[in-house]
């Protein structure tokens, strides 16, 4: 019998609805499928030309657990200049996608029992990988608008609480959460003592007047517990590449490159 842990899984709705679409299409329905986050366009060619030639090149081989140096540099130059975020190489750790990321992500932070709240409507996912790392999800509902309760973030915090997990900009609403807001939810959590992930995969999905802002840049606090997860999938059309990573304390992502 297969274990416990796999059992109180439930399966992917996303993958479900992708299965139905399949399905849909091949009966002669015309549908639009809104279930997977994958922007419409190719992966840009000259990332895939410089792929192949690095095929070519023979660069097939193994490279360290935290991904290739030259990656990771690559990494900690774009948390510069795009979040104010500075980070060393030995920071940054680079997994299958950003779903490992997460995953990676919670493991290397809850113990059994621990309580991670999360701001709903959400990633079906995140509820199954906080479950898979012995979590316990606490959902909390998000504003009308879908911007951040804050108040009921604090409610929803008891003895157990040991991490918040946010998605901005967010899958599904779109929603961006404002700085003043993760300003306010970062003092939060400094004097709860708990640890942030922020998952950064959309950042580069945003509209109007719309400003991507990172929970990490607030303080020293949160910039020390916070594991910012991000990837290639989105803002590059990579998604079948499976390029994500965190960036934590030294601490954090020893513990990481342990794991995976």
């Amino acid at each position: 019998m297969i274990s416990k842990r796999i059992q109180n899984i439930v399966p992917s709705a996303t993958t479900a609805l992708t299965a139905k679409l399949a399905e849909m299409r091949a009966a002669g329905a015309d549908v639009i499928g809104f279930n997977v986050g994958e922007p419409d366009f190719a992966t840009p060619k000259p990332i895939a030309d410089r792929a192949y030639e690095a095929i070519c090149e023979g660069k097939t081989k193994y490279e360290p657990v935290a991904g290739i140096l030259s990656l990771r540099k690559a990494i900690c130059r774009k948390l510069a200049d795009d979040n104010g975020l500075s980070y060393q190489p030995n920071q940054i750790v680079v997994s299958t996608g950003a779903k490992l990321a997460l995953f990676n992500a919670l493991m290397a932070l809850c113990d059994d029992g621990d309580e991670v709240i999360l701001p709903i409507p959400c990633w079906v996912s995140y509820v199954e990988l906080i479950k898979l790392a012995g979590g316990v999800p606490v959902l909390v509902k998000t504003a009308p608008d879908y911007s951040l309760d804050l108040q009921a973030i604090e409610e929803a915090i008891t003895p157990k609480t040991k991490v918040i997990l946010l998605n901005t900009p967010n899958n599904p609403t779109g929603a961006v959460y404002s700085e003043g807001s993760l300003r306010s939810l970062g003092k939060m959590a400094e004097e709860k003592g708990l640890y942030i992930i922020s998952d950064e995969v959309y950042e580069k999905l945003v509209y109007g007047d719309a400003k991507h802002f990172s929970i990490a840049q607030t303080s020293e606090y949160c910039y020390e517990h916070t594991i910012v997860v991000n990837g290639m999938s989105k803002a590059f059309s990579m998604t079948g590449w499976r390029i994500g990573y965190t960036a934590s304390t030294p601490e954090i992502a020893k513990g990481i490159i342990a794991l995976q």
